[in-house]
């Protein structure tokens, strides 16, 4: 019987830390995340904004099947040094979906969220319909790690089973793409 889900292949995606603020909370964010996605067994790697980036950025991105970006709310947006990732390396967003965690106060980064959206379709990237929002991360930290409920954990499937499908749909674009630049 045909369930309509393919059959994943080995997949890396890069997921991105994007505040940079002292005090921050996007890496206990980003954990929780990286753990709910553990038993899909795919390869998810960090890039941390907080820290330098040089010429391995380009080659981690480039080398991605999709992103996850770990972003919270600023000022009804997401933070700058995202956005500067973003225009510095156009290409390698290309024929690839993003899936968005945000974070924040009462609307827990959804606005983030949208701009992200925009911003993503114009580097020809497919920003995926589900994504996971995190209201007041800080009110549900204990011992150093994030704790959220099952609605959570079941947005996280939701969004991973989306990224995937993504991933797999849109890789043979980005091979031929890959192809015609040689």
């Amino acid at each position: 019987m045909n369930t309509g889900r393919m059959k994943p292949t080995q997949l890396k995606f890069i997921l991105i830390i994007a505040s940079v603020r002292s005090g921050r909370i996007g890496p206990t964010v980003a954990q929780w995340f990286v753990d709910q996605v553990a038993p899909y067994g795919i390869d998810v790697e960090i890039i941390d904004l907080a820290e330098p980036t040089g010429p391995h950025t380009t080659e981690l991105l480039e080398m991605a099947d999709g992103f996850i970006v770990v972003t919270p709310e600023y000022n009804h947006s997401y933070p700058g040094d995202l956005k500067i990732l973003i225009d510095a390396h156009g290409t390698q967003w290309k024929h690839k979906p993003v899936t968005i965690v945000s974070y924040g106060g009462m609307s827990g980064g959804l606005r983030a969220a949208e701009h992200l959206r925009a911003v993503f379709a114009e580097v020809y990237s497919v920003g995926t319909r589900n994504g996971v929002v995190v209201h007041a991360p800080w009110d549900h930290i204990t011992d150093g790690r994030l704790v959220l409920d099952e609605d959570a954990i079941a947005s996280t499937r939701g969004a991973m089973d989306e990224l995937i499908w993504w991933a797999e749909l849109l890789k043979p674009e980005r091979g031929a793409r890959d192809e015609g630049a040689a």
